[in-house]
């Protein structure tokens, strides 16, 4: 099976401009494309921006709403996955908001859409209500891709319920702030080793509002390598997700092979 060349989007587009960041994602598809990725990821509400406060109200949509058709256009005209943050809009539940990210096919067509389940500080407790279904999946290009937004990965039982699952590539769209950079350096490494997976790491950058975000997006390895990193400013890096090495490295390391459940029913 050929690898998987997958791009990572390191911006905060343009504060409360979706239009903007809808062409900003557009041009970064175009280039990802150029340079034979099948998958591109933007970061954690990065339609919107994050630091938009009142406004996430205005500007929250329906999952099907008009962005999201526009993101599917851009999929479908470049040929390439987009998966992507913004906050949705529950047409069923007036008032209630998700901090979300949606996974488009090269086709255009909607392969899976996630609420994040673990929200981050007072901000997000605030215009947000949580997510109840911790493992989204999709196929594409012969490999099991998994979604969580940012704080999610952070919390092992959360990316070992994806491996158990089968996810070969769990990506996460991401706001990362200062001072936490030991997540992209070590933590999220560390869950692909653990866990015999790659975590496509996709993070905003620079001040917004009261955050400062740090960048650093990562393709991490199942050996616990991070296949590419991005510096601190805004950036594309594109990386490679080896189903080969994949199943290599799963030889090698036992960890889900020598688990014992019995033993962890505290944790629950």
């Amino acid at each position: 099976m050929p690898a998987l060349r997958t791009a990572l989007l390191q911006s905060s587009g343009q504060l409360g401009d979706v239009a903007a960041n809808l062409k900003i994602l557009d041009e970064a598809a175009a280039r990802a494309a150029d340079a034979g990725a099948r998958l591109l990821l933007a970061p954690e509400l990065f339609l919107t921006g994050y630091a938009i406060g009142p406004d996430l109200a205005r500007l929250a949509e329906p999952s099907d709403g008009p962005s999201a058709r526009a993101v599917a256009d851009i999929a479908a005209r470049h040929g390439l996955a987009v998966g992507y943050g913004y906050p949705e809009r529950d047409t069923e539940r007036h008032g209630v908001l998700y901090n979300s990210a949606q996974l488009f096919g090269a086709d255009g067509a909607v392969l899976a859409h996630y609420r994040k389940t673990h929200l981050f500080g007072d901000f997000e407790a605030k215009w947000f209500t949580p997510g109840d279904d911790g493992v989204v999946q999709a196929e594409l290009d012969g490999l099991t891709i998994g979604l969580m937004i940012c704080y999610d990965v952070e919390f092992p039982e959360n990316v070992r319920a994806q491996a158990l699952a089968g996810t070969d590539l769990l990506l996460v769209p991401t706001a990362l702030m200062h001072p936490a950079e030991i997540v992209p350096d070590s933590v999220v490494p560390v869950r692909a080793f653990e866990n015999q997976l790659y975590i496509a790491y996709a993070n905003r950058t620079g001040p917004e509002g009261d955050f400062e975000f740090v960048g650093l997006s990562t393709l991490a390895a199942p050996d616990g390598t991070a296949r590419v990193r991005a510096g601190r400013g805004e950036d594309l890096v594109i990386g490679e997700v080896d189903p080969d090495f994949l199943a290599a490295s799963r030889k090698v390391n036992p960890y889900l092979r020598d688990r014992r459940p019995g033993l962890y029913g505290s944790l629950v």
